[in-house]
């Protein structure tokens, strides 16, 4: 699990680093240093760990979710487009995570980067750090079905609850979270569909497909409400502020 956790110092740092690969050379002070070669297939091997980082680890999973629901809810099948939904996701996803972002840039990625904090103990700074973001979000009830079935705890205090035990609860919780909201987004769209469909059925207009009729006037309250600002900042306020 710390190699995971140093992959994610990583993601703050590209941000700031000059020379990406001096991280990986500095691992090797005090000896012979690596070939370019293979200092680059360290990168590229620590790069295929980050979209599993990103999503059991950040808000994404949350975030990610609630918008696909939002889709399904108006009804626009593939409007917005996945990549749109991803990237939106994505962008919305490092706004909520950049003060933990920045306190592991700081607080671990930054003297690892000077030679002043060996690897180990930068290691571990950034997944407390890590590790007091992910906890926040995460409900009790979750920690105590994966520490049962781990056999793991009591733990005196929150800090003390092991990667190995908080990333599949928060896992859970943030899928249970983004239901939750999906639910209260998915609730005024389906009573304009209910009401159009009574409407038509009244009518005697039952050949007339509900979803066809339903769907400008589902835009027509998303636009009007500025959905999603609405949804984007609801989302973004979702998440529990760690100081």
């Amino acid at each position: 699990m710390k190699w995971l956790v140093f992959a994610v110092l990583l993601l703050p740092g590209a941000a700031h680093a000059a020379e990406p690969l001096g991280a990986i050379s500095a691992l090797t002070a005090g000896k012979a240093p690596l070939s370019l070669s293979l200092q680059v297939l360290l990168l590229m091997s620590l790069l295929t760990v980050l979209p599993s980082l990103l999503l059991m680890m950040t808000g994404f999973t949350r975030i990610i979710i609630v918008l696909a629901i939002l889709r399904q809810a108006i009804g626009l099948g593939q409007a917005p487009p996945n990549q749109v939904l991803v990237g939106l996701a994505l962008f919305l996803t490092f706004f909520v995570m950049r003060p933990t972002f920045d306190r592991i840039y700081d607080e671990a990625y930054a003297p690892f980067s000077a030679q002043t904090l060996p690897a180990e103990a930068a290691i571990e700074r950034g997944g407390v750090i890590l590790h007091r973001f992910m906890i926040a979000q995460t409900r009790e009830k979750d920690l105590r079905l994966f520490a049962n079935l781990g056999k793991a705890g009591p733990f005196a205090s929150p800090a003390d609850v092991p990667m190995s035990v908080l990333v599949p609860a928060f896992a859970t919780s943030e899928l249970k979270t983004a239901f939750e909201i999906g639910f209260l987004v998915y609730l005024p769209f389906l009573v304009i569909d209910l009401v159009v469909a009574s409407v038509l059925m009244s009518l005697g207009m039952m050949m007339v497909s509900p979803t066809l009729i339903s769907l400008p006037f589902k835009l027509l309250l998303f636009v009007l409400v500025d959905g999603w600002a609405l949804t984007l900042g609801s989302l973004a306020g979702s998440f529990v502020r760690v100081n």
